[in-house]
């Protein structure tokens, strides 16, 4: 029997039965995976593209020249990710975890912004600095002479003129860590809840265990007939 402020024995309520939510949660998507669904780097790319005023296709063509968008991938240099950041470069951008492609796809954003100011909006410097370093280009009074950093200008400025489109789905950290506490309701949305029960919260590793999706806006359902049911029956007593 499940009681959550006030609402007795659900299962015998309706067929529903709290006990075989494991085995509904297994064919449908759980709360959790609900909070955290995949987003296409295109999404992302353009979401950078907007924060940090720079071209959505030079950042793809960047991603594509640098890892193919790979998020997992790594050089013989170390560098790390969708944009190939080096561990030292992503932490001074902020990037806590180089292969979560939404940091590494925002870190690069900001990286090649930061340079194209650098180099008063000359993209072919920007871009020489971004595979080669600064050092080398103010060494060189420009691209340096090393055939790598020369063929990778020449391929990201031929990938800006493809209508690149990634298609790749990654996962999205933006959704609650299972150790996040998730409120069970919105005081403002649904006013007649106690505030004993607005100030608890279900841990989403919980949440994911026992309910899916569907299971707990059914859950809701069943809350508010159970308090209409209440009111009705306050409502008679004082008549």
């Amino acid at each position: 029997m499940i009681t959550v402020n006030g609402v007795h024995n659900i299962e015998q309520k309706t067929d529903y039965q709290i006990k075989q939510n494991k085995v509904a949660t297994m064919n449908s998507e759980s709360f959790s995976t609900h909070l955290n669904k995949a987003r296409s780097l295109n999404d992302i790319f353009e979401e950078a593209a907007e924060k940090y005023n720079v071209s959505v296709d030079l950042l793809k063509a960047i991603g594509k020249a640098e890892s193919n968008f790979n998020p997992k991938a790594v050089s013989r240099a170390g560098a790390q990710g969708v944009m190939q950041l080096m561990p030292a470069t992503a932490a001074s951008l902020g990037v806590k975890d180089s292969f979560d492609p939404e940091q590494n796809i925002m870190g690069g954003a900001k990286y090649i912004a930061d340079l194209l100011k650098r180099y008063d909006g000359d993209t072919k410097l920007a871009l020489a600095a971004y595979n080669a370093g600064m050092g080398n280009v103010a060494k060189y009074g420009g691209i340096p002479p090393f055939k790598e950093t020369q063929n990778y200008v020449v391929k990201v400025l031929g990938f800006m003129k493809e209508d690149i489109n990634t298609g790749v789905k990654v996962p999205t950290h933006k959704g609650m860590s299972s150790s996040e506490s998730v409120p069970l309701s919105n005081p403002t949305s649904l006013p007649w809840l106690s505030s004993d029960l607005l100030t608890r919260s279900t841990t989403v590793s919980i949440m994911e265990e026992i309910f899916s999706e569907q299971d707990y806006l059914r859950f809701l359902d069943i809350f508010l007939e159970d308090k209409n049911e209440d009111g009705k029956e306050e409502k008679d007593k004082s008549i």
